[in-house]
């Protein structure tokens, strides 16, 4: 029996290998991206239209989010705590254990998939090799907040910020990490319950002037304020 030459052989197109245009909220301009990568195809899902994500704390969750139909998957942080290591949402969950996690979890669908990356494990540099080890295990983006290490869930109270330059500072070696441009960095802030929604919004837009892709507002408290905060904001 003769084999075949491997140039005869059916091939596959490989994902990886399209390539798409991606406009972002400007669109005066295009980003053009050679790989087809699942930031670049969250991106491009961003810029078209609102994208819901279905919170999962695990693979098999993940996989019925996806067979749903939605286009994207949300890794919580309290899911992951909460339901696979049975932990409060207190920030006792380390990189190495997240990375793991997050990335069983990214690599079980087709589907883009972002993580609640709490409060990056640290400083600038810690935050850098977040974004380092998240990129590596699959994952399309993250969101990092301006709390106090370690961090308390959102929603108890007792919760405090690190300084609005830290955090910016934290936010630009994020950025400056990413090897895959399209990932998102996307920064949350805490602000809302903490101080007020005007502090809010002036930390939020000082993280976009330092880098960040996107803003997640924690504990806005009406629809008005959701609202007025994304007409203060120049990006999702």
């Amino acid at each position: 029996m003769t084999k075949k030459s491997p140039s005869s052989r059916a091939k596959s197109r490989d994902p990886d290998e399209a390539v798409l245009t991606v406009s972002p909220r400007d669109s005066s301009a295009s980003l053009k991206v050679t790989k087809e990568t699942k930031a670049a195809r969250l991106r491009e899902l961003i810029a078209k239209d609102c994208v819901p994500m279905a919170g999962v704390p695990n693979a098999s969750i993940a996989r019925q989010v996806e067979r749903a139909g939605f286009d994207a998957v949300y890794i919580s942080g309290a899911g992951l705590a909460n339901c696979t290591a049975g932990l409060p949402d207190i920030g006792l969950l380390t990189l190495t254990e997240l990375t793991l996690l997050a990335g069983f979890i990214a690599r079980a669908v087709k589907i883009p998939a972002i993580v609640d990356a709490d409060t990056g494990f640290g400083g600038a540099e810690n935050a850098a090799r977040t974004i380092c080890e998240l990129e590596g295990a699959g994952l399309a983006g993250c969101h990092l907040e301006d709390q106090e290490f370690p961090k308390r869930c959102g929603h108890l109270a007792g919760k405090s910020l690190i300084a609005s330059a830290d955090m910016e500072e934290k936010i630009a070696a994020a950025v400056a990490a990413k090897r895959d441009k399209d990932f998102l960095v996307i920064a949350r802030t805490d602000a809302r319950a903490i101080e007020n929604f005007w502090g809010a919004v002036k930390r939020a837009q000082a993280y976009v002037a330092a880098g960040a892709d996107a803003i997640f507002p924690e504990a806005l408290q009406t629809k008005g304020e959701f609202r007025d905060f994304a007409n203060e904001i120049e990006v999702p």
